[in-house]
């Protein structure tokens, strides 16, 4: 039997390289996961791309203890973190690196100190921290690994072995500790995230090569070109697309794929799967894609033209120096045009499914002429990445708002010419007077509230708060509005998605007039994917 008393820094990364490649196997499971049945569940991929950052920087360090490895495992996590689950991610490798300070190399006792360290981080960097999450499963984790290691006999393998199956258990258990994930019928995404990079770790240092890659794992190990990572495609085209067909090879379409570009990503089942890629020539991607079956959600950004907006801001003048400065993350042409008019002088592409990093909002705000800054994420799960980059700035940021409606409510109270302390004051207020409706498509079969949803049926939410479900649209959104029990001079605006058409939405607004008479209605096409429609009301 292999036994491992001690791991060097080339060892640690080629765990967690190993386990980002188990994760990459898992993230379409993962974000199978989320309670509810909307098309953003993105747990699976925020973790994916979060891990990709962190193996990145440690495989571009050229030092080799195992303190230098974590260390740069953490800058990457950190910078690279993506969504709630990434930012927490993130701490559980920062926490990783604090308890590997100064080791050139790490035994078993070092490594189970190094996870309570990494839990303490976690449960340190959430603000209401919640049981039934990869808190929970990080925690338990942890102090099982510790009990381990101080057993005599132990090594390093012993002491994952411990981490990896109580983490499962973990997970198995999340259903019990929050009733919303006992009703949908799932275990925490988050929390099968963590124990999945466990397993892959383990993969590792156990030679186990079955299902998990691990000769590539040797080969980017062992490969100059990872050092070069930075040196990828200058712009081109961001592709991203659906392929829906039969008995689709994963593995051999990723690879096809990473001949035609960079920063490639594969992930879903051998029916449906999800692709991004940054590539010279997008009909060379498309026409491979093709011969697997349709396209759908297809989307081409120019990422020269992105990144000179990026740069210029609005209009090419981002203000003055004692200004303040607006970013605000938004999906949807539409809904990008709305923010650019009220004031935002940077656009962050992102939202539901497509949540930026840490180190793109970060990358936004110092791009600012100005030392204040505002970041409106727009997204609750944008929110700790938006914070995380508040933090790491030089300048005086203000995270403001959660939804798409109180972003442009807080946008119209923004003065320019007021302080940043005032003018927080001033929209959060605004964003705080706003409800946000929320009118989507359910992608799986599931229960909610005691209520049975089927796939393919419309859901409503009101704050989050699953509302109701229904086979008309039109109905959904009544019973929302009929929620509200709304009075005259009340403002309805609503803004429709880039599945929506002009006559569904002319329906749905004599539908509301003649449920309430004397609202204010507007209409704005937001162009928003995944959600037909969001309403706000003021």
């Amino acid at each position: 039997m292999t036994r491992v008393e001690s791991c060097t820094g080339q060892m640690l990364r080629g765990m967690f390289v190993s386990a980002t490649r188990w994760l990459e196997k898992n993230s379409a499971t993962i974000n199978s996961l989320n309670v509810f049945p909307v098309p953003d569940g993105d747990t699976g991929t925020n973790m994916l791309l979060t891990m990709r950052a962190t193996t990145d920087e440690a495989c571009r360090t050229k030092e080799s203890s195992a303190a230098a490895i974590a260390g740069a495992m953490a800058k990457g996590a950190l910078m690279g973190a993506r969504g709630n689950s990434g930012v927490i991610l993130s701490q559980i490798l920062r926490g990783l690196a604090a308890g590997l300070k100064d080791k050139d190399c790490f035994n078993a006792c070092d490594f189970a100190t190094a996870l309570m360290e990494a839990s303490a981080h976690a449960y340190s960097g959430v603000s209401s921290p919640v049981e039934g999450t990869i808190l929970t499963v990080i925690r338990e984790a942890a102090a099982a690994a510790h009990e381990t290691a101080f057993a005599n006999g132990c090594d390093v393998i012993d002491v994952l072995e411990t981490t990896v199956e109580v983490a499962k258990q973990s997970v198995a258990k999340t259903p019990t500790l929050l009733d919303v994930l006992r009703e949908a019928g799932v275990v925490d995404a988050g929390g099968q995230g963590l124990y999945v990079m466990l397993e892959g770790a383990l993969h590792y240092l156990k030679n186990d090569h079955k299902d998990n890659g691990q000769d590539d794992v040797d080969m980017v190990l062992s490969a100059p070109a990872v050092v070069q990572i930075e040196q990828e495609l200058q712009y081109g085209y961001c592709t991203e697309f659906l392929i829906k067909g039969e008995k689709l090879d994963t593995s051999a379409i990723r690879e096809k794929f990473c001949s035609m570009g960079e920063s490639v990503l594969v992930v879903g089942d051998d029916e449906v799967l999800k692709v991004h890629i940054h590539t010279y020539n997008p009909g060379e991607v498309l026409s491979y894609a093709a011969t697997f079956g349709t396209m759908h959600q297809l989307k081409i950004d120019n990422m020269q033209d992105q990144h000179q907006e990026f740069i210029s801001g609005r209009d090419a003048d981002v203000g003055p120096v004692d200004g303040i400065a607006v970013v605000a993350v938004v999906a949807g042409s539409g809904l990008a045009e709305v923010f650019k008019s009220i004031g935002t002088d940077i656009i962050v592409p992102g939202g539901q499914s497509m949540n930026p990093s840490v180190e793109e909002l970060l990358r936004a705000v110092d791009s600012t002429a100005t030392n204040d800054v505002i970041i409106l994420p727009n997204n609750p799960n944008i929110l700790l990445t938006a914070r995380q980059a508040q933090s790491l700035s030089d300048k005086n940021v203000a995270v403001i708002g959660q939804t798409i409606p109180q972003g442009i409510a807080a946008l119209l109270a923004f003065q320019p010419d007021d302080f940043l302390e005032t003018n927080v004051e001033a929209m959060q207020e605004a964003a705080s007077c706003v409800i946000t409706g929320e009118v989507t498509t359910a992608v799986r079969t599931t229960k909610l509230n005691g209520v049975d949803i089927k796939e393919g049926q419309t859901i409503g939410f009101i704050d989050g708060q699953f509302i109701k479900v229904g086979d008309d649209r039109l109905d959904v959104v009544a019973a929302l509005i009929n929620r509200l029990e709304l009075t005259g001079g009340a403002l309805v605006t609503v803004y429709w998605g880039a599945d929506s058409s002009r006559d569904e939405v002319n329906r749905i607004v004599r539908s509301i007039n003649g449920y309430h008479c004397g609202l204010e209605i507007e209409v704005v096409e937001g162009k928003q994917p995944h959600y037909n429609y969001i309403i706000s009301v003021e």
